[in-house]
């Protein structure tokens, strides 16, 4: 067991979105999950739909003791993540800032490849990702469950899961076995989202499209590409929890590409089976 420590996970607000409480961020909830399981303290700050973000920031480092601040961030979330950045560094110089999420993975994938092309060193990824160094500690690239502890190991650099041979690259066994995320950590019943009328939520229950759509930036990235698929069993438990804890019955499958799924029948009769045993109530949307 790892002594506890502590560590703060942050959610950049995403206000590009019409309303930014539909969907959890799943996948750093995902992370907290791991890091609990650990024995880590996980302080999380969803900044999802909040305008005066800095200013929750800012009061977050006056009033706490942590030094190790862990954000995701995709694409259009980048400029947030980069403005709490510089408010932690301004406000605790001697803390360590670990970047992970769809964009710093898309962009160092695309280094590597600018970099095995024989590219120049002015390209627009490889430029991007030493800019991302030079403000975050560490970066984090593919799957965040195994990585994280990479993460705080190291001063400074970048701890590259996106490669399907990396340790740190999940496989069907480990991502069934993982705990589920840690929807704990945030005010759920904020979040609002519906399916015929009916409190509902989102979930993975399988990562990775084989298919090489050109519109698609994921296409040449192997934490994007290569199926990875949890047993029924986890996804009926996790879904059961869901029920149990919050009330849940209409589910949001937030898969990249559901129909590749060879179990995808055992799957929906494990759900049929589910439904029947808890009764009239649990009518699954």
């Amino acid at each position: 067991m790892i002594t506890k420590k502590t560590i703060c996970l942050i959610t950049p607000p995403s206000p590009f979105l019409l309303d930014e409480r539909v969907f959890m961020h799943i996948g750093i909830l995902k992370v907290a999950s791991v890091l609990e399981r650990e024995g880590y303290i996980v302080e999380f700050l969803d900044l999802s739909g909040i305008k005066n973000y800095l200013k929750v920031v800012e009061d977050y480092c006056k009033l706490h003791k942590t030094r190790t601040f862990g954000l995701t961030a995709s694409t259009p979330q980048i400029p947030f993540a980069v403005k709490i950045a510089d408010l932690i560094k301004s406000s605790l110089p001697n803390s360590k800032l670990i970047l992970g999420g769809p964009h710093v993975t898309l962009m160092h994938s695309a280094a590597k490849r600018e970099k095995k092309r024989g590219l120049n060193k002015g390209d627009r990824a490889t430029v991007d990702t030493q800019q991302l160094r030079e403000i975050f500690d560490v970066l984090v690239c593919g799957d965040g469950e195994i990585t994280i502890f990479e993460a705080l190991k190291i001063d400074s650099g970048v701890v590259d899961g996106d490669d399907r041979k990396s340790p740190f690259f999940l496989n069907n066994s480990q991502f069934s076995q993982l705990p589920i995320p840690a929807r704990h950590l945030i005010d759920v019943d904020s979040y609002r989202y519906s399916i015929d009328d009916k409190k509902a939520v989102s979930l993975i229950a399988q990562l990775g499209c084989p298919f090489k759509c050109t519109f698609c930036s994921g296409r040449n990235s192997p934490f994007l590409r290569k199926i990875r698929q949890r047993d029924s069993d986890s996804i009926i438990a996790e879904m059961r929890h869901l029920y149990e804890a919050y009330g849940f019955t209409g589910y949001m499958f937030y898969d990249d590409e559901l129909n590749v799924n060879k179990n995808l029948v055992e799957l929906l009769n494990k759900i049929s089976d589910l439904q029947e045993e808890e009764g009239e109530e649990f009518r699954l949307r």
